[in-house]
């Protein structure tokens, strides 16, 4: 993966309209054109699949469930997502097999996303991806909670996702934060991309990261 520090001197304009090139647009991923498209997802897709999921597994949870048990659930769920969140991230995201098709596979889970990262049509999960993965996870939640409560944890484990797969869209093409916690989260998750890759793995759960100790400082500090 690619390690530009933020300060480093760029030089004139087209050095500079290089480095903007380089971080944004990433080359094709699959030698098929409409394989390549389909690794290329605009960000309000996964709003339109798993916003109307959420809101059916809640209602449906809500129908065999009381409120706290439902809302206990949902925030389990979310927790659970964001500790997933954060162990995909390091363990298998960063997990760079020196070559052949491990280094291959690799580079389209997440080195293209560090190679390019302000490509915005790589910044979200491919729904070829995340509808599976969702999938596994209910049908995981089902055997140990049952049904409906099940329903009520994966509300909020999708909705925990939802959340990180918009703020990491959000951190990457917001140019100006809007909040001091986006300026904060911005801030962490740049340090990631351009410092340490070593560290920051939690995107919108940062916390994880100092549980684990992986959480960055600035350089120049202990």
């Amino acid at each position: 993966m690619r390690n530009l520090p933020l300060d480093s001197p760029l030089g004139d304009q087209q050095l500079r309209g290089s480095r903007t090139d380089l971080l944004r647009a990433s080359p094709p991923m699959f030698r098929s054109a409409w394989l390549d498209r389909l690794s290329r997802v605009h960000p309000v897709v996964p709003p339109l699949i798993f916003g109307p999921a959420i809101i059916a597994l809640a209602v449906v949870a809500l129908g065999g469930e009381s409120v706290p048990r439902t809302l206990l659930g949902a925030l389990g769920g979310y927790v659970a997502w964001t500790f997933s969140e954060y162990w995909i991230h390091r363990a298998i995201f960063h997990f760079e097999p020196e070559d052949g098709i491990g280094a291959r596979l690799h580079w389209m889970v997440h080195g293209v996303h560090h190679d390019h990262p302000n490509d915005p049509l790589r910044l979200v999960m491919p729904p070829a991806v995340s509808v599976p993965l969702a999938v596994l996870f209910l049908a995981v939640f089902v055997a140990i909670f049952g049904t409906p409560l099940a329903w009520a944890v994966g509300a909020g484990f999708l909705a925990g996702y939802l959340a990180y797969d918009m703020l990491h869209y959000a951190l990457h093409h917001h140019r100006q934060p809007r909040t001091a916690l986006e300026r904060r989260l911005r801030e962490l998750h740049m340090r990631h991309h351009f410092e340490d890759e070593t560290h920051g793995y939690g995107i919108s759960a940062p916390w994880w990261d100092i549980v684990f100790g992986t959480f960055g400082q600035r350089r120049g500090r202990s």
